[in-house]
């Protein structure tokens, strides 16, 4: 899969062939199965063209790794639980961009009109003011803002999926 998203276009066995040869020496039946077990598995479409397929990927790579991490946090028994831990596994720059993601899928910001009686009277004292976090959901809280240490072992390395 990796080699059908890399070019980002249909493909042949033969182009994944001598992309893969330059690396190690493989044999074109071994590509050929791979290829059309993708196809059974419905991770590639191919079309034919003369005697041989062209190979698309069905899906895009983020699209794929999104889907695997929905289905490990949808087994959880505890999914906030699993997120806590799955963000404290995460980089300092993975946490920017997980943050970055959230800003794109909420939009835009919107001043939000005051729902505290405090906010609203200076002069009553505002609990958010000391804990400006006071107001977020607590895995946000704990998994985002406060991360709980890193990892060693989460490299960000390609599985080769």
């Amino acid at each position: 899969m990796t080699r059908v998203w890399k070019w980002n276009r249909p493909v042949t066995v033969r182009e994944v062939l001598e992309d893969l040869q330059q690396e190690r020496s493989i044999a074109y039946t071994t590509v050929m199965t791979v290829l059309d077990n993708l196809h059974q598995k419905g991770w590639v479409r191919r079309e034919a063209e003369g005697r041989a397929y062209r190979y698309e990927a069905v899906s895009t790579r983020a699209a794929y790794s999104a889907a695997l991490m929905n289905e490990a946090w949808t087994q959880s028994d505890n999914p906030a639980a699993a997120l806590v831990a799955f963000f404290g596994m995460m980089s300092p720059e993975q946490r920017e961009a997980l943050r970055d993601a959230v800003r794109m899928v909420q939009g835009p910001e919107e001043t939000p009109a005051p729902q505290n009686p405090a906010a609203e009277n200076p002069a009553t004292e505002n609990p958010t003011a000391e804990n400006p976090a006071a107001e977020k959901p607590a895995v946000e809280n704990a998994a985002v803002e406060n991360p709980v240490g890193e990892n060693p072992a989460a490299t960000g390395g390609e599985t080769g999926r």
